[in-house]
């Protein structure tokens, strides 16, 4: 029961990271705007376009592994056995770790975009 009660600490803490992450990621559009309309492009240049699909991706991923987390807390709140509550630690662990890289990549994407702010301006 401690272990569940621990692994369940752990998820909502990790989601309560994740909303901040998402909000930071919108300065990813103003960053890309910025360049947009500094080098004389349209309202809707490549570099727009392709920060508005890889947000999407990543937010979608996010959004898969936080229901992964959820859902194998539940396995483990009605596991019956140790092999579904073994089960569940593995997903958790599993998602816990997409989550980490999707928020890594989510970083890498806004660092990537900043830097090619500072290089045309």
């Amino acid at each position: 029961m401690r272990k569940i009660v621990g692994i369940t600490t752990f998820s909502m803490m990790l989601v309560l990271l994740v909303v901040p992450a998402i909000a930071y990621a919108q300065t990813a559009y103003t960053i890309a705007d910025d360049v947009g309309s500094s080098v004389g492009l349209g309202t809707s240049d490549l570099k727009t376009t392709t920060l508005n699909i890889i947000s999407w991706v990543l937010g979608i991923l996010a959004l898969v592994s936080v229901a992964m987390i959820i859902f194998s807390g539940f396995v483990a709140a009605t596991a019956n056995g140790e092999e579904r509550g073994e089960k569940a630690k593995k997903v958790v662990l599993g998602a816990v770790i997409g989550l980490v890289i999707v928020l890594i990549s989510w970083a890498i994407v806004i660092f990537v975009a900043g830097s090619t702010k500072n290089v045309t301006s």
